[in-house]
């Protein structure tokens, strides 16, 4: 079994996944939508994803402000955590994303991806990121 981590944003959704052993967090792909209402082709994929890596519960960003107050950001992750539940009968444990995007960001900086295209790598990476912050804090648990 595995953990999925997912970073959902307005048209786009990052995807990671654990190892087997739950130690580190893979990237694995970015679901794209041409509306942030179109979400039946994104649930979907993701339904696909649980099935090929063998996921058995859901780490999902949630988007709170810095200083810590939750935004319209949060309702609409709220409304697809409901959806996800719903949909694959997993368990979506909401995980504090703040920061991720600007340490992704900052890691393709480092690794010397142009800025023009990090665009395209940002929220598979904030995945990750989202999801090996849950998993080092599983452990320390």
């Amino acid at each position: 079994m595995r953990i999925m981590g997912l970073d959902f944003g307005s048209r786009t959704v990052g995807v990671a996944v654990s190892d087997p052993l739950f130690l580190t967090a893979q990237g694995v792909e970015i679901i794209r939508r041409k509306s942030p209402n179109k979400l039946r082709q994104t649930l979907a994929r993701i339904e696909e994803l649980i099935t090929e890596y063998e996921v058995d519960r859901i780490v999902l960003g949630y988007p709170k402000n810095m200083n810590n107050t939750e935004g319209e950001r949060c309702e609409k992750t709220q409304e697809f955590r409901q959806m996800l539940e719903r949909r694959t009968g997993l368990p979506v444990i909401l995980w504090d994303e703040r920061l991720t995007t600007v340490l992704a960001d900052q890691a393709m900086m480092e690794g010397g991806i142009r800025r023009e295209n990090r665009k395209e790598y940002v929220d598979k990476l904030a995945a990750v990121f989202i999801l090996q912050n849950y998993l080092d804090a599983s452990r320390q648990s």
